[in-house]
């Protein structure tokens, strides 16, 4: 397939992990933070390609399998009131809350709609001015700018049913939190190429300098992958801290500055709890106050506080796995209690989890061991 294949060639792999084993001469850990870079490690085996002195491991790059417990127990409760049209995008449905999912709800029968954009809810909710249209706003910084878009034009147009439940997160402070725990063993980072499409990759700099770890922000197919493994084994052979760009074709320094400035003028940072990993200050974000009226915690504020506090299960070992300290098929649940069907976390359920990658592209060798 034309722009694909080309980023798949077997001669080319074949050389830049050549270039790679020759390069790597010490042991070193790097972390990709891109659900979509994991899938491709996993599905065309980039990991086996490498030397075994250097060790690929996940991080927390699926926004889908962030979503703290509490928050997707939000979202079943409006989505079970009458009035209200929940929508979703549809990796969202299957996510284990407390009490329950979205899919458990939408069978019910409650009136849960995937939608492919933001601006597909709001057009639903100018079609029922009589109900609430809910919408579970997902994402890291790339999705951010087209539901600040949707609140925007809610508001140009006059649109008051129209409310989001948010559960952004931000990708630099999930970085941080790693590289500050005492458990951290993580000396480079592969950037997620499409968050820096929008955001760019100055706030890269500062993080690299500040930790003494370089960054290469790097894109989603095995040859971009390889690539961007072997741009960062040459920094940290050389031991240069700096930040590089392997997505060239996408990503920019500066980013996309109007979709900067759109999410500037409708969020702001606010602390956000990561599913298996706790709080996080900074990393995720909320309406500014002057949009309230489009913020679905403030909309429903009394039916939400009516909501105990949520509980993972304790046998799911996610958090472990999104901090890298964990691979999927080290749990003892893989693909035998936890499996898509009847999955304990989220990353065994969204389409960019690495549970779900293992599951997918490597189960049988779980299932035979």
């Amino acid at each position: 397939m034309k722009y694909v294949d080309e980023f798949r060639d077997r001669a080319v792999a074949a050389a830049l992990a050549e270039r790679i084993k020759q390069t790597a001469q010490r042991p070193w850990t790097i972390m990709e933070v891109c659900g979509g870079q994991t899938h491709a490690i996993v599905r065309f085996g980039v990991d086996s390609l490498l030397p075994k002195n250097l060790e690929l491991v996940h991080g927390p790059g699926c926004p889908v399998c962030v979503t703290s417990v509490s928050l997707i127990d939000q979202a079943v409760c409006l989505a079970s009131l009458p009035n209200v049209i929940f929508c979703s995008f549809g990796d969202m449905l299957r996510v284990p809350g407390s009490r329950g999912d979205l899919f458990g709800v939408k069978a019910a029968g409650g009136d849960i709609r995937i939608i492919y954009s933001p601006l597909d809810a709001l057009d639903l909710a100018r079609k029922h001015p009589d109900r609430e249209v809910v919408c579970f706003a997902v994402g890291f910084e790339t999705t951010a700018p087209a539901w600040a878009m949707a609140v925007t034009q809610a508001k140009q147009l006059g649109v008051t049913n129209f409310s989001l439940l948010i559960a952004h997160v931000l990708v630099p402070p999930a970085m941080e939190a790693i590289l500050s725990s005492p458990q951290n063993r993580i000396q480079g980072f592969l950037a997620a190429g499409h968050v820096c499409t929008v955001m760019g990759y100055e706030e890269y700099e500062a993080i690299a300098q500040r930790y003494g770890v370089p960054i290469v922000v790097t894109g989603f197919e095995p040859l971009d992958v390889l690539e961007g493994v072997a741009m960062l084994v040459s920094l940290l052979e050389e031991g240069r801290v700096e930040v590089e760009n392997q997505y060239v074709r996408s990503v920019s320094r500066e980013g996309n500055r109007p979709a900067r400035t759109l999410v500037d003028e409708v969020f702001e940072p606010a602390p956000r709890i990561w599913r298996g990993i706790g709080e996080i200050p900074g990393s995720g974000l909320r309406l500014k106050s002057v949009y309230n009226a489009y913020d679905a915690e403030v909309k429903f504020q009394a039916e939400l506080s009516q909501l105990a506090e949520g509980k993972e299960d304790p046998e799911c070992q996610s958090g472990l796995v999104l901090q890298g300290l964990l691979k999927p098929m080290d749990c003892s649940a893989f693909g035998t209690r936890c499996t898509p069907e009847r999955p304990l976390g989220a990353p065994m359920v969204s389409s960019e989890g690495a549970c779900a990658a293992y599951y997918r592209y490597r189960g049988h060798v779980a299932r035979e061991a």
